[in-house]
Protein backbone atom coordinates (compact mmCIF):
# COMPACT_ATOMS: atom_id res chain seq x y z
CA UNK A 1 0.00 0.00 0.00
CA UNK A 2 1.29 3.30 -1.18
CA UNK A 3 -1.53 5.87 -0.84
CA UNK A 4 -4.20 6.64 2.13
CA UNK A 5 -7.68 5.60 0.81
CA UNK A 6 -9.59 8.53 2.87
CA UNK A 7 -6.85 11.07 1.65
CA UNK A 8 -4.29 10.44 -1.41
CA UNK A 9 -1.78 10.89 1.16
CA UNK A 10 1.19 8.40 1.34
CA UNK A 11 1.43 6.37 3.84
CA UNK A 12 4.25 4.53 5.86
CA UNK A 13 4.61 1.26 7.48
CA UNK A 14 4.90 2.18 11.63
CA UNK A 15 3.51 0.59 14.52
CA UNK A 16 0.58 3.04 15.81
CA UNK A 17 0.19 3.72 20.06
CA UNK A 18 -1.42 0.72 21.48
CA UNK A 19 -0.64 -1.60 18.58
CA UNK A 20 1.84 -4.86 18.51
CA UNK A 21 2.87 -4.58 14.69
CA UNK A 22 3.53 -2.48 11.53
CA UNK A 23 0.65 -1.48 10.03
CA UNK A 24 -0.19 0.93 7.02
CA UNK A 25 -0.50 4.82 8.80
CA UNK A 26 -1.29 8.05 6.95
CA UNK A 27 1.22 10.97 8.28
CA UNK A 28 -1.69 13.05 7.10
CA UNK A 29 -4.90 12.32 8.23
CA UNK A 30 -3.70 9.71 10.48
CA UNK A 31 -5.88 6.84 9.55
CA UNK A 32 -4.75 3.43 10.01
CA UNK A 33 -4.91 1.06 7.42
CA UNK A 34 -5.52 -2.38 8.42
CA UNK A 35 -4.96 -5.54 6.40
CA UNK A 36 -6.61 -9.10 7.64
CA UNK A 37 -6.95 -12.23 5.86
CA UNK A 38 -9.13 -12.83 3.17
CA UNK A 39 -11.87 -15.80 3.47
CA UNK A 40 -11.96 -18.42 1.11
CA UNK A 41 -15.19 -20.28 1.02
CA UNK A 42 -16.17 -23.39 -1.24
CA UNK A 43 -17.62 -26.81 -1.42
CA UNK A 44 -17.34 -30.84 -1.38
CA UNK A 45 -20.07 -31.09 -3.76
CA UNK A 46 -21.91 -34.81 -3.43
CA UNK A 47 -23.66 -36.90 -5.67
CA UNK A 48 -24.07 -40.15 -3.89
CA UNK A 49 -20.48 -41.74 -3.62
CA UNK A 50 -18.69 -38.91 -5.99
CA UNK A 51 -17.61 -35.42 -5.72
CA UNK A 52 -17.39 -32.44 -8.38
CA UNK A 53 -14.60 -31.27 -9.48
CA UNK A 54 -12.99 -28.22 -11.55
CA UNK A 55 -10.09 -28.03 -13.69
CA UNK A 56 -8.86 -24.30 -13.54
CA UNK A 57 -8.93 -22.28 -16.74
CA UNK A 58 -6.95 -19.23 -14.44
CA UNK A 59 -3.94 -18.63 -12.76
CA UNK A 60 -2.77 -19.30 -10.30
CA UNK A 61 -2.72 -22.98 -10.77
CA UNK A 62 -4.23 -22.74 -14.43
CA UNK A 63 -5.39 -26.38 -15.64
CA UNK A 64 -5.07 -28.45 -12.16
CA UNK A 65 -8.03 -29.19 -10.31
CA UNK A 66 -9.86 -28.01 -7.30
CA UNK A 67 -13.24 -27.89 -5.71
CA UNK A 68 -14.98 -24.70 -6.65
CA UNK A 69 -14.20 -22.26 -4.23
CA UNK A 70 -13.18 -18.34 -3.73
CA UNK A 71 -12.97 -15.47 -1.47
CA UNK A 72 -16.16 -14.48 0.06
CA UNK A 73 -17.79 -11.20 -1.01
CA UNK A 74 -19.08 -8.24 0.96
CA UNK A 75 -22.49 -8.57 2.42
CA UNK A 76 -22.79 -12.62 2.23
CA UNK A 77 -22.71 -15.50 4.87
CA UNK A 78 -20.10 -18.38 4.57
CA UNK A 79 -22.92 -20.49 2.91
CA UNK A 80 -23.85 -18.44 0.61
CA UNK A 81 -20.46 -17.60 -0.63
CA UNK A 82 -19.41 -21.00 -1.16
CA UNK A 83 -23.04 -21.46 -3.22
CA UNK A 84 -22.58 -18.73 -4.85
CA UNK A 85 -18.67 -19.69 -5.85
CA UNK A 86 -20.03 -23.42 -6.81
CA UNK A 87 -22.45 -22.17 -9.33
CA UNK A 88 -20.08 -19.27 -10.67
CA UNK A 89 -17.59 -22.10 -11.03
CA UNK A 90 -18.87 -25.49 -11.80
CA UNK A 91 -22.48 -24.30 -12.98
CA UNK A 92 -23.63 -26.35 -10.17
CA UNK A 93 -26.73 -26.06 -7.68
CA UNK A 94 -25.99 -27.38 -4.36
CA UNK A 95 -27.73 -27.80 -0.56
CA UNK A 96 -24.63 -26.50 1.70
CA UNK A 97 -24.27 -29.05 4.25
CA UNK A 98 -22.24 -28.29 7.28
CA UNK A 99 -18.85 -27.05 7.77
CA UNK A 100 -16.24 -30.21 6.50
CA UNK A 101 -12.67 -27.98 7.30
CA UNK A 102 -11.48 -24.85 8.08
CA UNK A 103 -7.45 -24.38 7.10
CA UNK A 104 -4.93 -21.08 8.19
CA UNK A 105 -2.66 -20.47 5.68
CA UNK A 106 -0.87 -18.01 7.22
CA UNK A 107 1.90 -17.57 4.80
CA UNK A 108 -0.95 -16.30 1.99
CA UNK A 109 -2.67 -14.90 4.69
CA UNK A 110 -6.48 -16.53 3.84
CA UNK A 111 -8.51 -18.97 5.94
CA UNK A 112 -10.39 -21.58 3.81
CA UNK A 113 -13.95 -22.77 4.90
CA UNK A 114 -15.01 -25.71 3.06
CA UNK A 115 -18.47 -27.23 2.83
CA UNK A 116 -20.04 -30.24 2.47
CA UNK A 117 -22.96 -30.14 0.05
CA UNK A 118 -25.12 -31.91 -1.88
CA UNK A 119 -25.72 -31.22 -6.02
CA UNK A 120 -29.39 -30.77 -6.71
CA UNK A 121 -28.81 -32.60 -9.80
CA UNK A 122 -26.90 -33.18 -12.49
CA UNK A 123 -26.89 -30.12 -14.52
CA UNK A 124 -23.35 -28.42 -14.34
CA UNK A 125 -21.01 -27.39 -16.75
CA UNK A 126 -17.75 -25.10 -16.27
CA UNK A 127 -18.25 -21.53 -15.89
CA UNK A 128 -15.36 -18.69 -16.44
CA UNK A 129 -12.89 -19.81 -14.20
CA UNK A 130 -13.26 -23.85 -15.43
CA UNK A 131 -12.04 -25.66 -18.38
CA UNK A 132 -13.95 -28.55 -17.25
CA UNK A 133 -16.15 -30.42 -14.87
CA UNK A 134 -16.54 -33.66 -13.72
CA UNK A 135 -17.75 -35.84 -10.83
CA UNK A 136 -14.92 -38.14 -9.70
CA UNK A 137 -15.21 -41.05 -7.28
CA UNK A 138 -12.14 -41.78 -5.12
CA UNK A 139 -10.26 -44.04 -6.63
CA UNK A 140 -10.55 -41.67 -9.79
CA UNK A 141 -9.81 -38.23 -8.16
CA UNK A 142 -6.40 -36.94 -9.97
CA UNK A 143 -4.40 -36.34 -6.67
CA UNK A 144 -1.37 -35.74 -8.65
CA UNK A 145 -2.84 -32.72 -10.95
CA UNK A 146 -4.51 -30.87 -7.35
CA UNK A 147 -4.14 -27.38 -7.75
CA UNK A 148 -3.94 -26.51 -4.11
CA UNK A 149 -2.55 -28.36 -1.15
CA UNK A 150 -5.84 -26.87 1.25
CA UNK A 151 -8.05 -28.68 -1.00
CA UNK A 152 -5.66 -32.29 -1.29
CA UNK A 153 -5.47 -32.04 2.48
CA UNK A 154 -9.28 -31.34 3.00
CA UNK A 155 -10.17 -34.72 0.39
CA UNK A 156 -7.55 -36.99 1.77
CA UNK A 157 -9.13 -36.31 5.33
CA UNK A 158 -12.83 -36.20 3.68
CA UNK A 159 -12.09 -39.74 2.18
CA UNK A 160 -11.06 -41.06 5.63
CA UNK A 161 -13.80 -39.70 7.32
CA UNK A 162 -15.45 -41.43 4.89
CA UNK A 163 -14.07 -44.86 5.60
CA UNK A 164 -14.34 -44.55 8.76
CA UNK A 165 -17.85 -43.91 8.94
CA UNK A 166 -17.72 -40.65 10.80
CA UNK A 167 -17.59 -37.47 9.41
CA UNK A 168 -16.81 -35.00 11.53
CA UNK A 169 -15.59 -30.98 11.59
CA UNK A 170 -11.58 -30.90 10.75
CA UNK A 171 -8.75 -27.63 11.39
CA UNK A 172 -5.26 -26.92 10.85
CA UNK A 173 -2.81 -25.09 9.65
CA UNK A 174 -0.91 -25.20 6.40
CA UNK A 175 2.41 -23.67 6.26
CA UNK A 176 4.86 -23.55 3.29
CA UNK A 177 7.98 -25.12 4.02
CA UNK A 178 9.72 -23.94 0.80
CA UNK A 179 9.72 -21.97 -1.89
CA UNK A 180 7.93 -24.95 -3.73
CA UNK A 181 4.12 -24.62 -3.64
CA UNK A 182 4.34 -28.60 -3.43
CA UNK A 183 5.96 -28.36 -0.11
CA UNK A 184 4.14 -27.42 2.54
CA UNK A 185 3.56 -28.88 6.52
CA UNK A 186 0.09 -29.72 7.56
CA UNK A 187 -0.97 -29.34 11.42
CA UNK A 188 -4.34 -30.76 12.80
CA UNK A 189 -6.17 -29.13 15.08
CA UNK A 190 -7.82 -32.04 17.49
CA UNK A 191 -7.21 -35.18 14.97
CA UNK A 192 -7.54 -38.33 17.01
Amino acid sequence: MKFCSECGSEVALSVPAGDDRPRHVCGTCGTIHYQNPKIVVGVIPEWGDRILLCRRAIEPRLGLWTLPAGFMELGETTQQGAARETLEEAGARVEIGELFSLFNLPHIDQVYLLFRGRLVDLDFGPGAESLEVALFAEPEIPWDEMAFPVVKETLKLYYRDRAEGRLRLRSGDIVRTGGDLRRYHVTLHGDD
